[in-house]
């Protein structure tokens, strides 16, 4: 009798060893996936949809600075994509030269908040690119 009950403890104890171990894996599982998903959407954050729901969001931009801002990202990025294609040193040119007819958009009160937002930006592109080794 004392051996069968040694017996049930050891299997008792082996699932309960074996269910921990299934429980911890996917709980590793979940951490990893999330973290993953997370960098990725990170990564996408600065769509242009995205970038103008942000300045709208944070800037409390008002309609017709929307439109007006809209129409600014819409014609730098066609500039960035005519210099990128040629690789053209113009391109911070255009870059600068795009956020600052947006600063001339904005309010007094409105223009740290970009500065601010301005500064996140370069640094996730920064991060992106030392991430790709340029």
């Amino acid at each position: 009798m004392d051996a069968s009950s040694g017996n049930r403890k050891a299997i008792l104890l082996v699932l309960v060893v074996f269910v921990l171990g299934i429980a911890l894996g996917g709980v590793g599982i979940y951490l990893v996936t999330a973290r993953v998903q997370a960098a990725r959407a990170q990564a996408s954050a600065h769509t242009p949809a995205n970038t103008m729901a942000m300045f709208t969001r944070d800037l409390n931009l008002t309609p017709e600075q929307q439109t007006q801002i809209q129409a600014i990202i819409s014609d730098t990025r066609a500039h960035y994509a005519e210099l990128h294609d040629k690789f053209d040193p113009e391109y911070e040119r255009v870059r600068h030269e795009g956020r600052e007819r947006i600063r001339q958009v904005l309010t007094a009160e409105q223009r740290p908040k970009f500065e601010d937002l301005l500064r996140q930006i370069d640094e996730d592109r920064r991060r992106r690119q030392a991430g790709q080794g340029h």
